[in-house]
């Protein structure tokens, strides 16, 4: 039976499917959007949508690059939406990137928001999404939600972005 509606059995996905999204998401590396477009004041991600000559956001996965280095690879229901939330996102709860950037620059045995309102760890904070202003993004489109997810553990490993993916839970 079909998880998610996904239509392809493991094999197929592991042969052919993913490495599918692979070369299409490296060939987008190669002329990567600036992480500066996603934090234009009063562009929310219908009027980026349009700018990039699409309709609306989309579901799919992204690799943050820096230098031309991929980092950092996520997935979102919402591809646009989460880019903006990665520079504009004001706590933890909505830039989680920058977070786990700036505990590892500053770590603390605080809470999350016991953290967020501290101001040394907030200025770490703020600088680390600053940064992350100043990186590039590409992405690849992804339908079905399965997908996606496997295809985001595939990427993770194939760009080898282990300093900042993690898939442990909580």
């Amino acid at each position: 039976m079909a998880v998610d509606g996904c239509p392809h059995a493991f094999q197929e996905l592991a042969q052919t499917v993913l490495p599918q999204y692979m070369a299409e998401l490296r060939r987008r590396m190669v002329e990567p959007v600036p992480m500066a477009t996603f934090a234009a004041p009063g562009a929310g991600p219908v009027t980026i949508a349009r700018g990039m000559g699409r309709r609306s956001d989309f579901s799919g996965c992204y690799v943050l690059m820096d230098e031309g280095a991929p980092f950092y690879v996520g997935i979102s229901r919402t591809v646009l939406s989460r880019l903006r939330s990665h520079v504009l996102g004001r706590g933890h709860e909505d830039a989680t990137l920058a977070y786990s950037m700036a505990y590892a620059a500053r770590p603390h045995r605080m809470s999350r928001s016991q953290a967020m309102a501290d101001p040394e760890f907030r200025s770490v904070f703020d600088e680390k999404r600053a940064h992350l202003k100043t990186v590039q993004a590409a992405f690849v489109e992804i339908d079905n939600a399965f997908e996606m997810h496997i295809f985001e553990a595939y990427c993770a490993l194939e760009l080898d972005t282990y300093v900042w993916n993690t898939f442990a839970t909580h």
